[in-house]
């Protein structure tokens, strides 16, 4: 499932035409607002391993969210 998609018209040289985007994977999207809640309350480490680490946590939770949107 894909978060943001959109068509957005195109104007130039009397051509009308239609730009579109088929944004961004819904499970990506999740994925980053968990971190960017992480960050929020200042969970900042230091390390690869630990980004490493949020980043693998970010994915399960938007696996879980994604699975709970199935229900």
């Amino acid at each position: 499932m894909k978060a943001f998609p959109s068509t957005e018209p195109i104007y130039g040289n009397n051509v009308i035409g239609v730009k579109q985007s088929t944004g961004m994977e819904l499970r990506d999207y999740f994925a980053g607002q968990v971190i960017e809640g992480l960050l929020a309350e200042g969970g900042w480490g230091g390390d690869l391993s630990y980004f490493e680490d949020v980043a693998e946590g970010a994915y399960r939770m938007a696996d879980a969210m994604m699975k709970s949107r199935e229900k």
